[in-house]
């Protein structure tokens, strides 16, 4: 969650600067929709997998299958909460409350993000955050999402809203840095650098869950895919 939100931010920063168009690929759901939500506008495919806003804790129990084999484990801890949600023994009630507890407030923090991003009431976000996931086609009724349309959709959303007359310049990542496909240079930190102002408008993030942790750090100018 803590890199979630660093992403977010430094979404919220670009939109400060830049206009911020969010393209949906297959699945931009739970972390993939946390990071889209500040954008400017969020386009999504008809059947992507989104939404998802929810917190989840997993934590196996692997006592009885230990007792079988006849393994113990012995604990030497400075307090009595510091195994928490250990895997060799179960999970007491009170450690369910502390461990819910935290779930509920990331969780809280989750809803607010999304209801910030989207600018909508915390109440109507609260209602569509019981972890469910939507179609892109669903998530334009609760709100979710702005538009139906792929990435070249989103490129020209991108560019209307930067006010770009014609075609917008496509920036796209290399396998060094990020290099513009029609003009521009890479300079030796992999940030390309626009050669004109209009191309510099746009900032258009294309979002599979799987490239989340690739986005710790943002390209300044590039249409990521």
């Amino acid at each position: 969650m803590c890199l979630l939100r660093r992403i977010y931010n430094e979404v919220k920063k670009a939109r400060a600067v830049k206009k911020v168009v969010v393209s949906m690929g297959s699945v931009a759901a739970s972390g993939g929709y946390y990071i889209s939500a500040p954008a400017d506008r969020i386009v999504a495919n008809p059947g992507t997998i989104t939404g998802s806003i929810g917190v989840i804790m997993v934590v196996p129990n692997l006592k009885g299958l230990l007792e079988k084999v006849g393994i113990k484990t012995e604990v030497v801890k400075s307090g009595k909460n510091k195994d928490l949600a250990s895997v060799f023994r179960g999970i007491g009630d009170e450690e369910r409350q502390i461990i819910q507890g935290v779930m509920d407030d990331v969780h809280e923090q989750f809803i607010a993000a999304v209801a910030e991003g989207r600018k909508m009431e915390i109440d109507k976000t609260r209602k569509i955050s019981d972890g469910r996931i939507f179609s892109g086609r669903q998530a334009i009724g609760v709100g979710l999402v702005d538009e139906i349309g792929d990435l070249d959709d989103a490129v020209k959303v991108a560019g209307k809203l930067a006010g770009i007359d014609g075609e917008p310049v496509v920036v796209s990542k290399s396998e060094k840095g990020v290099i513009s496909k029609t003009s521009g240079r890479e300079d030796a930190r992999g940030t390309f650098s626009c050669p004109s102002r209009s191309a510099s408008e746009i900032y258009v993030l294309h979002v599979y869950a799987v490239v989340i942790a690739v986005w710790a750090r943002l390209p300044r100018w590039a249409f990521m895919g």
